[in-house]
């Protein structure tokens, strides 16, 4: 769908104490100074003189202060959650940390922000804020793509689509990491006031008005920068590089010395995936990159990524793109225009959803968008949603 095309409705009025020209800002503890300053910058400013229409902007303390961000600078919020009871739009621009709950309160009045109207949006990790207030249950939406596996999983009613910069689903928007804020940001000036406008401010920001493409160039096969510092982080590092040979996880516990079930719960609780579960998406991976780089056969392409036969590599590949590996290639071969190099390494979430979509998803999502994991041996969330059958359209 068309990022120009008019928002859908989402039937819910604007309280009578909320106005569509204030927006606030949430500000934790925290929270890196970059992501935080992208909607003071876009809505902080008045830029008038440059035919940018004015907000108004509210900066909020989710929590008491002071409020320490990157490089231990501190920050004190001029305004508290009860301002966010004035504003048609509520800004979570960032979230200290994927694995600690945010404050009671502040998710608290996010949804009592909703629930009269307003507008929400959750830049990068803010995702996860969203989610933790059931703001996102039952929606698409996006993050950076690195704590992407890890939303999917905490949050299994949440459909989580990593390829994309951002998603707008009328009354709940979400945007991928960093400079992906800002496109959001742009996004909901075009949304408000137009094309020119818009085009204005990302002229004097210094930045493309719409960025073509998603997330999908910059993914690797990272997994969340909280394991860089465990003693886990050594194993994984031996299984990604190890892939072409056939181990299980028992191989993993025993290179971690620890037992099988100590190992699955340590893995889950820093990756919020069963290591079963990530090996095999990374088995898989490994296939798509060599589907895409390569010419070696099916059947040489499953040895080379540690299946124990291609009937094995064929049914997780399946399951989690909803092709077969022949499929996939001759698809592959076929988007990509002629004379252009084959890609570099694969996508982390490419290997758990297709390939599609562009700069920004708008609603609505088809029904069974998701984590992508379909039903299948050592698939612990099986049951969370179905299987990706179907092509989703980027705007």
């Amino acid at each position: 769908m068309s990022q120009d095309s008019a928002v859908p409705e989402t039937g819910r009025k604007l309280s009578g104490r909320r106005r569509r020209e204030v927006v606030a800002v949430l500000l934790f503890s925290g929270g890196p100074i970059f992501e935080s300053s992208i909607p003071l910058s876009v809505f902080g400013i008045d830029r008038q003189d440059a035919g940018v229409p004015r907000y108004r902007l509210l900066v909020c303390a989710g929590e008491d202060g002071p409020l320490r961000t990157t490089g231990g600078l501190e920050l004190t919020a001029p305004y508290g959650l009860e301002a966010i009871g004035r504003a048609g739009t509520v800004v979570v621009p960032a979230w200290r940390s994927i694995t600690s709950p945010p404050p009671a309160e502040a998710l608290e009045a996010l949804r009592r922000a909703h629930e009269e109207g307003a507008r929400i949006v959750g830049l990068c990790t803010g995702a996860f804020v969203l989610a933790a207030a059931g703001l996102l249950d039952g929606r698409p939406a996006t993050t950076h793509w690195m704590y992407a596996p890890t939303l999917a999983k905490r949050y299994p009613s949440v459909h989580v689509d990593p390829r994309e910069l951002f998603v707008d689903d009328g009354d709940v928007l979400t945007s991928a990491g960093t400079a992906a804020g800002i496109d959001l940001c742009l996004h909901i000036v075009r949304t408000d006031h137009g094309a020119e406008a818009a085009g204005a401010l990302a002229r004097r920001l210094v930045v493309p008005p719409r960025r073509s493409g998603g997330q999908e160039r910059y993914l690797d096969r990272s997994l969340p920068e909280e394991i860089g510092s465990d003693p886990l982080a050594e194993v994984v590092a031996w299984a990604l590089e190890h892939l072409h040979e056939q181990f299980d996880v028992e191989t993993l516990a025993a290179r971690a010395y620890m037992s099988r079930r100590t190992f699955d719960r340590r893995f889950r609780s820093l990756t919020g995936s069963a290591p079963l579960q990530w090996l095999i998406t990374q088995r898989v991976l490994q296939a798509q990159r060599l589907l895409e780089t390569s010419d070696y056969s099916v059947d040489e392409v499953a040895g080379r990524c540690g299946f124990r036969s291609p009937v094995a590599l064929r049914g997780h590949f399946r399951r989690q793109l909803g092709s077969s590996p022949a499929a996939y290639r001759a698809a592959y071969r076929a988007r990509r225009p002629q004379g252009e190099p084959s890609a570099g390494p694969g996508a982390l979430m490419e290997a758990v959803l297709p390939p599609q979509g562009g700069p920004g998803l708008r609603r609505p999502a088809p029904a069974g968008v998701g984590s992508g994991h379909g039903p299948g041996e050592g698939d612990p969330f099986a049951q969370s949603r179905p299987a990706l059958p179907g092509q989703r359209g980027g705007s």
